[in-house]
């Protein structure tokens, strides 16, 4: 967190003057600053919100997520928290609902909520397609099985949102490794195909892996794959 500091904090410890904090950093959140010219990341993000709390927040959504090792998380999404008792900046949301304290855990200093309970509250809280593609990059990132968040959702049967967070858990698959194939499985499936298999293992004849496909369905030697446009950039590939 070397890039990240609490203003009044590092000027009592010495580590920063007052000339020091206007030259060489900005202001992310009241009394918080970010080292001038450092990109923040999704996680560098959570990180202020949690410095802007006193230390005392716990990391939620998204934020949870970035804590929790999941790619694919925009920087520009505000961070999100919960256990704080007063109004948020812009950057940062405050959620509000129970938070069991066995639904909690913590990476170093930071408290989060763990794998299944953040999948729980993102499928909650976005639309349809985009909690699918957020579970997926959570789970696969984590290996944590769709029936963990199952059992979360089964504590709190009442919770808003709870509906669209089922119809998500029953489309999740966390052999996705980008949202373009989370997107493409509900493509295939939505025009009537068969649910694929993801991440097929193709084999040459001694039986060894040689390569894995994205989506496929074994049965029928059939195989999807998603390429970017980085496949296409010479005639070799």
């Amino acid at each position: 967190m070397d890039d990240l500091l609490l203003a009044t904090e590092a000027i009592a410890a010495g580590r920063v003057t007052r000339n020091d904090l206007r030259r060489r950093y900005v202001k992310v959140h009241r009394n918080v600053y970010a080292r001038r010219g450092v990109e923040l990341t999704a996680r560098d993000r959570a990180m202020a919100a949690w410095l802007w709390s006193g230390r005392e927040a716990v990391l939620v959504g998204q934020s949870a997520a970035a804590l929790l090792g999941t790619k694919w998380i925009s920087a520009e999404e505000p961070a999100e928290v919960a256990r704080v008792r007063y109004p948020s900046p812009p950057g940062i949301v405050v959620r509000s609902g129970v938070i069991d304290d066995r639904d909690v855990q913590r990476i170093g200093d930071l408290a989060c909520t763990g794998v299944a309970r953040t999948a729980y509250d993102i499928g909650r809280r976005t639309s349809l397609d985009r909690a699918v593609m957020r579970i997926d990059a959570l789970l696969n990132r984590t290996r944590v099985p769709v029936s963990a968040v199952d059992a979360v959702a089964e504590r709190y049967p009442g919770a808003r949102g709870i509906r669209t967070l089922r119809r998500a858990l029953a489309l999740v698959d966390s052999g996705a490794e980008s949202p373009q194939e989370t997107t493409l499985r509900l493509v295939l499936v939505r025009s009537g195909l068969p649910r694929p298999q993801t991440q097929v293992p193709v084999l040459d004849q001694r039986g060894r892996v040689v390569r894995r496909v994205d989506l496929g369905w074994p049965q029928w030697l059939v195989g999807v794959e998603y390429d970017g446009a980085h496949h296409f950039t010479d005639a070799g590939q």
